[in-house]
């Protein structure tokens, strides 16, 4: 009995040892295995750069203004032009300061028969005053960043996903947030505390969807995305409420080599377009935006120098072929 024991802990022994080896072995393997991507088409950066040119060309794109409308105009001729079916979401709104807002959302939906959708968006509101400036405070910014180059992007994979032969599949819905950048200056006493006066385009379209009961798988939007040497953050709402979005997006981020635009850095939570779609419809929406944890948003925010002389190419290229890139890999 005593060598029957003795065998048995041999045996025992031996199938530990084994079971190790064979665990080594299989993380071994797991390691050296090398994931594989989906390819995606190349995002024309000049074609990006031209779409903001042609806003700022509109002049301020500010509710109730000649701009606005004939911007809004254009959008919706691109997007068809793209082979998109085209919603538009008209809707009224007051300001903090009591003004009556004339606002439209413009969705563009690419396959809307897909069940599977992805949700892209951006603003293309511009601020009616130069608040952060210390000269014409009252006159309306070119926006050529905050509100220009998220619509450039979204248009350039618009027309991108229309005219190459490689084809995501899935439906994805661009829309284009109204109303976004009208909220209350900080130094003003117009503070009502009841209401949040940003974003009035995705508050309402949070609440209203243009198809009822609409869903999407996630999504992300683009805010101020062609500065010069932006850095783009993982941004605190898009943390809670898309953690994973988040960390696959910026994974293909640094897959690209874009690693020194996306830093793996979380920095404080901005109000925006993203926050209504998480909080009132319940899609998780993350939000690219240049934002840092060190100095805040970009010297040009809300002031004149939010033109063209600060957009920059390469920047625009980053973000629109990481976004492009994402579409694919799903």
């Amino acid at each position: 009995m005593k060598n029957n024991k003795r065998i048995g802990f041999l045996f025992v022994g031996l199938l530990l040892y084994v079971g190790a080896c064979s665990d080594k072995a299989s993380n071994e393997n797991k390691s050296s295995e090398v994931k594989t991507y989906q390819p995606a088409p190349e995002f024309s950066a000049d074609s990006a750069y031209s779409y903001i040119q042609q806003q700022v060309d509109f002049g301020p794109r500010v509710p109730n203004t000649e701009p606005h409308r004939i911007t809004g105009d254009w959008i919706i001729e691109k997007l068809e032009s793209f082979g998109l079916t085209v919603t538009e979401q008209t809707f009224e709104d007051k300001a903090y300061d009591g003004k009556v807002l004339q606002l439209r959302n413009i969705i563009g939906s690419y396959k809307p028969e897909a069940s599977k959708r992805i949700l892209l968006g951006a603003h293309w509101d511009t601020r009616r005053i130069a608040d952060k400036d210390t000269e014409r405070l009252e006159e309306p910014i070119d926006g050529a960043n905050d509100g220009a180059s998220g619509v450039a992007v979204l248009l350039e994979i618009a027309r991108v996903l229309h005219t190459d032969t490689l084809q995501p599949d899935l439906g994805i819905d661009f829309i284009f947030f109204d109303g976004e950048d009208d909220g209350e200056p900080d130094h003003r006493n117009f503070r009502d505390n009841s209401q949040i006066w940003w974003c009035l385009g995705s508050q309402y379209w949070s609440n209203t969807p243009h198809v009822k009961g609409y869903s999407a798988y996630y999504g992300i939007l683009v805010d101020m995305v062609g500065g010069k040497n932006a850095r783009f953050y993982k941004e605190g709402y898009s943390v809670q409420y898309a953690k994973n979005i988040v960390d696959k997006v910026w994974g293909y981020a640094h897959h690209l080599g874009f690693g020194n635009f996306f830093p793996m850095r979380t920095t404080e939570a901005i109000t925006d377009d993203h926050l209504f779609v998480n909080q009132n419809a319940n899609i998780p929406m993350i939000n690219i935006i240049e934002y840092s944890p060190d100095f805040g948003f970009g010297l040009y925010h809300h002031t004149h120098k939010d033109n063209m002389d600060i957009i920059d190419k390469k920047t625009l290229s980053v973000v629109g072929q990481t976004v492009l890139f994402t579409l694919f890999q799903e």
